[in-house]
């Protein structure tokens, strides 16, 4: 039988019932894993383990939120062979997962690993991080990783959302000069990300027809600080629209972003903190992991 390592983060998402996650294992054995699992007791174990432990396997599997997702990679990741991944959502937002359309009940994604296909996923290295769908900073970025767990447990999106608004009063421009490839702009920002996703935190929304996870670039947003009321509602008019030549919205696609500057910028990666840095270098590590999904045909 074929080896895979489960890794479990019993704090993620919004139940507490063991149920959903016996029922996933109980498919991936069904089609032919022999299923080892290890539960995560704080940060940085399901970097450690998929590490560690990542080689003597044929996959690696972990069950958690974009967090606990983002650590699996980021262990993965320091393997020179890499085992295929796989990833069954339980947190309280799963950007990462409605983009691949992976289904949030387990069971239904066990499956998804058991019969799928790997496909190439391209990863972020953020300076000396990884990160496996958005690195970001700005208005509603701290929401990201301050909320406190219990909240995004029990709410979700609406968590996020709660959190951002503590802080439109002190919405503030930072001064950054960010190369995108072979172009350079400079100006104060209130909000940016570097993203493989279509949807951030459930706040931001990118047209998916824009986002793909395997095409060796990202998705570069800025949003420049609006000068006057209108221009703001003009901006999150043209964001929720999808209009990204609103000139309020600097969007390009890149393989590598730098960003450059003096004021202090607290960034999320997958959601989870990251200190300022005077700059910042962002590569996208070109179809680095082998994901487990089911292809779009098979969705037809």
């Amino acid at each position: 039988m074929k080896r895979l390592l489960l890794i479990v983060n019993p704090r993620a998402g919004k139940s507490k019932s063991l149920g959903p996650l016996y029922d996933a294992i109980a498919r991936l054995s069904a089609g032919g894993y022999l299923v080892y699992v290890r539960e995560t007791k704080g940060p940085g174990d399901a970097t450690r383990f998929a590490r560690d432990l990542g080689p003597d396997f044929d996959t690696v599997v972990c069950y958690g939120g974009d967090g606990t997702l983002n650590e699996t990679i980021s262990g993965l990741m320091q393997l020179e062979r890499k085992p295929p991944l796989g990833y069954l959502p339980s947190g309280s937002t799963n950007d990462f997962a409605a983009t691949l359309h992976i289904p949030a009940a387990p069971y239904l994604a066990a499956d998804i690993i058991a019969q799928g296909t790997p496909i190439a996923l391209d990863v972020g290295r953020h300076n000396e991080r990884y990160f496996s769908y958005v690195a970001s900073f700005g208005a509603f970025t701290r929401a990201s990783y301050s909320a406190p767990q219990e909240t995004k447990n029990a709410l979700g999106h609406f968590a996020y959302i709660l959190e951002g608004m503590k802080n439109l009063d002190s919405l503030r421009p930072y001064h950054c000069r960010v190369t995108a490839d072979e172009e350079t702009v400079e100006d104060d920002f209130i909000f940016g990300s570097v993203c493989n996703s279509t949807s951030l935190a459930g706040l931001v929304k990118l047209d998916p027809n824009r986002v793909r996870m395997d095409d060796g670039v990202f998705e570069l947003v800025l949003l420049r600080m609006p000068r006057t009321v209108l221009d703001l509602t003009n901006l999150l008019v043209s964001l929720k629209q999808m209009q990204y030549d609103d000139p309020g919205i600097f969007f390009r696609h890149a393989s590598h972003v730098t960003v450059e500057t003096r004021d202090d910028i607290p960034w999320s990666l997958d959601g989870e903190y990251a200190p300022s840095a005077p700059v910042v270098n962002i590569v996208n590590c070109h179809g680095a992991i082998k994901l487990l999904v089911r292809r779009p045909e098979e969705d037809r």
